[in-house]
């Protein structure tokens, strides 16, 4: 449906107006349209990772930079990729695969930042000081992000399609509009990068933090 970019942010930032497949249709066009994106998918497939993904804000920080009309790239600190691999969990193997991602990607600007989604229970508790449950695969991660609006992972599969996860849905990327997750008490997080988002596109709303909900 989505060939280009030319289609109504309004109508899909509505899920009574437009389909969720309609909302992935024009997410994966936005993707065909960014050199950056497209690489950095080319470069997980290539290098056959385990359930790898780009995850979070490089998607739908740069979908924002085309809804307000900012260049490709603003605001864009790094980007994520996500990938599982129960079968080691050492440190030491994940450094092998960041080594391997980043310097495939090692003419992108800003930073790539990698990790097995396999392990991240084992220091989660200690950096944010709440326990994380152990995943089954990368994309049961994006269920646990401290917004539902961060959650949102691509890649491209079998035929050059591109794969669309976001359990939370699309509508609230597509609105501007960030939305605590409370399955992981994370506060301080959500308010963090709330704050920062807010400070580079003022179009967006934020939901605030409610304690009784989470």
């Amino acid at each position: 449906m989505h060939d280009d970019l030319d289609w109504s942010a309004d109508a899909l930032a509505d899920p009574y107006r437009t389909s969720e497949d309609d909302r992935k249709a024009a997410l994966c066009s936005l993707i065909r349209h960014s050199p950056v994106l497209l690489d950095i998918l080319t470069a997980l497939r290539e290098l056959e990772l385990p359930d790898a993904w780009l995850v979070s804000g490089g998607l739908y920080q740069n979908l924002w930079n085309h809804l307000t009309d900012r260049p490709f790239g603003y605001g864009i600190k790094d980007y994520d990729v996500i990938y599982f691999d129960g079968q080691d969990l050492s440190y030491e193997a994940e450094d092998v695969v960041i080594r391997k991602v980043q310097d495939r990607l090692a003419h992108v600007e800003a930073e790539v930042e990698v990790r097995n989604q396999a392990r991240v229970h084992l220091w989660y508790k200690q950096r944010f000081g709440s326990d994380y449950p152990p995943l089954s695969c990368s994309t049961e991660s994006l269920c646990n992000y401290a917004s539902k609006t961060h959650s949102i992972a691509a890649r491209i599969v079998a035929g050059d399609e591109i794969e669309i996860a976001a359990p939370f849905g699309l509508a609230n990327v597509f609105g501007l509009r960030l939305v605590p997750n409370y399955v992981v008490p994370n506060r301080r997080t959500y308010e963090e990068k709330g704050a920062r988002m807010l400070a580079l596109w003022p179009e967006l709303t934020i939901e605030p933090w409610n304690e009784k909900a989470g």
